[in-house]
């Protein structure tokens, strides 16, 4: 048995109601939903929230709601603690989570299907998206306070085409066995990559970001 968690906490600072804010004619949250029910991978779609409005609109579209307590729905929660405290109290009998933050209106559920089917076929504790930094992290510079570029790594001799492809997590999902959920504190530490092409995903973290996502959307039908 498969079972998606989507953790939407109500108390998004940077957006206000960033979880149900209208996105495209919809709630944001409504897309994880839509997408994690078109992969018909999972027996149940839950929602782990402290927060009314949010557990409401997340039953609308089909999904169940777990309410979760105060402590972990502040800054400092871990998305494994989340999920942690869902299998708790599920109550039910499964065996793989994959968890889906609720801001991930770009994700498609081919990439759910694709690396589900990747991760299967390994011997990885979890599975997760990755983009390739568009600019080579080992060019990074650092600025001292009087305005000075030092370079962070000793390598200006070595061709671009030379450096090591560096990756980056692209926060849209996470499978993992509920044994690797619970016994397990590093996710990308023991993770199976699952590359996703440019311009895939958009990380939303103010209103340029919110304008530009919906562009994206709307250009990608």
């Amino acid at each position: 048995m498969n079972i998606c968690i989507i953790p939407a906490r109500g108390g998004s600072k940077r957006i206000p109601r960033k979880n149900i804010k209208n996105f495209c004619g919809k709630p944001m949250i409504a897309y994880a939903i839509t997408t994690a029910k078109n992969s018909e991978l999972f027996d149940k779609i839950i929602v782990s929230t402290d927060d009314d409005e949010i557990a409401s609109i997340a039953e609308q579209y089909g999904a169940e709601v777990l309410k979760r307590p105060a402590e972990l729905a502040d800054d400092y929660a871990t998305t494994v603690a989340v999920i942690r405290h869902a299998i708790d109290n599920i109550g039910q009998n499964f065996t793989n989570i994959c968890c889906i933050y609720p801001c991930t209106p770009l994700l498609k559920s081919e990439y759910l299907t694709k690396s589900f089917e990747n991760w299967q076929e390994s011997n990885h504790l979890f599975c997760f998206p990755v983009l390739a930094f568009e600019s080579s992290i080992f060019r990074a510079l650092k600025i001292d306070e009087q305005g000075k570029t030092t370079t962070i790594f000793d390598n200006e001799s070595t061709r671009t085409q030379d450096l090591t492809t560096a990756y980056h997590d692209a926060g849209q999902f996470y499978w993992g066995s509920r044994d690797s959920w619970l016994n397990e504190n590093s996710i990308h530490n023991h993770g199976l990559a699952f590359i996703l092409p440019k311009n895939s995903v958009v990380d939303i973290d103010n209103d340029d970001d919110w304008q530009f996502a919906e562009m994206l959307y709307r250009l990608k039908g």
